[in-house]
């Protein structure tokens, strides 16, 4: 069923990627009540692996918020599944969490954490302002550079 959101990644030029199957002992979604609990979503674009490498050694900021965005592209796929097909059930983007592979003096996480922070405002709206963390790691798994996980309430 289409509905306002999917009009609305239409108009952002999104099409949602079928949800990648986990890559170890864990599944990529937990629906608790009303809240989906979405597992870290990497940074997997057409199918291959995009934005490998540290944040202030070799990639610059820019390409972090990049990587975000493509992050919070998944973590929407991996709604939308939870979701039945609906991402109109959404009601709020709780929090998001941001992992950043980045050098040990690099310090603007949170500028790289946007570009998945941005997305949900742009699709959700004001139901898209949510908590957050945005943290360095010194690597992050299969050399990427960002990996952002999400807490949704839907109705």
């Amino acid at each position: 069923m289409s509905g306002t959101v999917d009009k609305r990644l239409s108009e952002l030029g999104i099409d949602l990627p079928e949800p990648s199957a986990p890559a170890a002992n864990y599944i990529p979604y937990v629906v608790s009540g009303n809240l989906i609990f979405v597992s870290g979503q990497i940074t997997m674009s057409g199918g291959e692996l995009k934005y490998l490498g540290k944040i202030g050694d070799g990639l610059g900021i820019d390409d972090g918020y990049q990587a975000a965005r493509i992050c919070a592209i998944n973590l929407l796929a991996q709604v939308k599944v939870a979701c039945g097909g609906d991402l109109d059930r959404v009601k709020q983007v709780v929090k998001l969490g941001g992992f950043v592979n980045c050098a040990p003096d690099f310090t603007d996480q949170p500028k790289v954490i946007n570009g998945a922070s941005d997305l949900m405002v742009e699709v959700f709206g004001d139901a898209g302002k949510h908590a957050r963390f945005a943290v360095g790691a010194p690597s992050l798994p299969l050399g990427i550079a960002v990996e952002v996980d999400g807490i949704f309430q839907i109705d």
